[in-house]
């Protein structure tokens, strides 16, 4: 064998380790899913946990991937959902109701969420939590870092369709990446995932 065709399979068996991971550290897509086609999706208010900063923008960067792909005839963004809320007892009530049994018992009670999508008039909607939005250091190299989790309820249902969770990093020597930036970056790997 000689050292050119000895290279060649090894210098390909690199490359695909290195480019091969391309896809996003946890995807889990329900057997269901292949039929389910949301025609209007909701984004539900991030639980961004003790990373306050990140309140708000993380909701606006996942609406607007999600409008950036076509996909879908309508995108509820957060915001809109919080005004309904603020404005509807009933609404916000159903809301609370469902996030706490899902998050007490990891239950995605049917009867709630095919109210809150008839209250918010989508077909599915998302959950999204923030594990991680700092600046840190990893293996010596200065990061920006966001780390986030996302699940794709069909709301007549309440069946979880989609489980996501992945992280993006962001090195720097002087000038600090816009976390906002990686949030996005991020977001359109994880939303590349989805079904649709």
């Amino acid at each position: 064998m000689t050292r050119k065709t000895f290279l060649l399979p090894v210098t390909m068996l690199l490359l695909l380790v290195l480019f091969g991971c391309g896809g996003i550290r946890y995807s889990q897509v329900a057997p269901e899913a292949k039929d389910f086609h949301p025609k209007r999706i909701g984004v539900l208010s991030a639980d961004v946990g003790t990373y306050e900063e990140a309140r708000g923008v993380i909701d606006q960067i996942i609406a607007g991937v999600l409008i950036d792909t076509k996909w879908f005839t309508d995108v509820v963004a957060a915001d809109v959902i919080n005004k309904q809320m603020q404005s509807s007892e009933e609404l916000r009530k159903v809301f609370l109701d469902y996030i706490s049994k899902l998050r007490a018992v990891n239950y995605s009670d049917p009867d709630l969420s095919r109210k809150l999508g008839e209250m918010i008039k989508v077909d599915a909607f998302l959950l999204v939590n923030v594990d991680y939005w700092n600046y840190t250091k990893e293996n010596d190299d200065k990061v920006g870092k966001v780390v986030m989790g996302v699940k794709m309820i069909d709301a007549a249902s309440g069946k979880i369709m989609w489980i996501a969770g992945h992280h993006e990093v962001a090195a720097y020597i002087l000038m600090k990446p816009a976390l906002s930036d990686v949030a996005k970056s991020l977001v359109k790997r994880m939303i590349k995932e989805m079904p649709h």
